[in-house]
């Protein structure tokens, strides 16, 4: 499996990304190895789950630089975290 996911910090920052292994990723994210992440308390606040690293790849694209795609999910995940 491949997942997409969506990280929040506690300064209300998003980060996009995807993985084979969503655990191991989310570690590397809270141990600071990663340099777009580093310094800030990330949690995990959405995933999706993909049968090909291809289709991941190209919702995570999609997430990332469709505004509209990305304004629907930003809005259903306020409505729900809050």
């Amino acid at each position: 499996m491949f997942y997409v996911y969506v990280l929040n910090s506690d300064a209300d920052d998003v980060y996009i990304g995807y993985s084979a292994d969503l655990r191991a990723r989310l570690q590397s994210h809270h141990a600071g190895r990663n340099r777009s992440t580093r310094g800030r308390c990330w949690r995990l606040v959405y995933y999706e789950a993909y049968t090909t690293e291809t289709a991941a790849r190209d919702r995570k694209r999609i997430l990332k630089h469709d505004g509209t795609s990305r304004r629907a999910l930003m809005e259903r995940l306020r409505r729900h975290l809050k």
